[in-house]
């Protein structure tokens, strides 16, 4: 018999995100999907985790901080320069890999 299963605990959502390594694996699930505006609201989830928000992540990477909530706003397109200092900002680089 299986055990019963229990609804995800999203109170520490935010502590699992600050970690360069968790954050890593959250976003490689949505860029595996293809899904770009996925990736996006996850990246938000991801910025909005650190201390500071958002705004710490703008300053941290010299993005004007009304700019950057645009760009991961839903009808936001940021640009991959935007997304390149995110993710330095937060330990994080992407990388390209041949599909198999």
């Amino acid at each position: 018999m299986t055990a019963a299963s229990r609804p995800f605990d999203f109170s520490f959502r935010d502590e699992l995100l600050r970690d360069p390594e968790n954050a890593a694996l959250y976003l490689a699930e949505f860029l595996e999907t293809g899904d770009m505006e996925l990736f996006q609201e996850g990246l938000r989830h991801v910025a909005k985790a650190q201390e500071g928000g958002v705004r710490a992540v703008a300053e941290q990477a010299n993005l004007n901080r009304e700019s950057l909530y645009r760009s991961l706003s839903k009808k936001g397109k940021p640009q991959m320069e935007t997304v390149t200092k995110m993710l330095s900002v937060l330990g994080l680089r992407l990388t390209v890999t041949a599909v198999h």
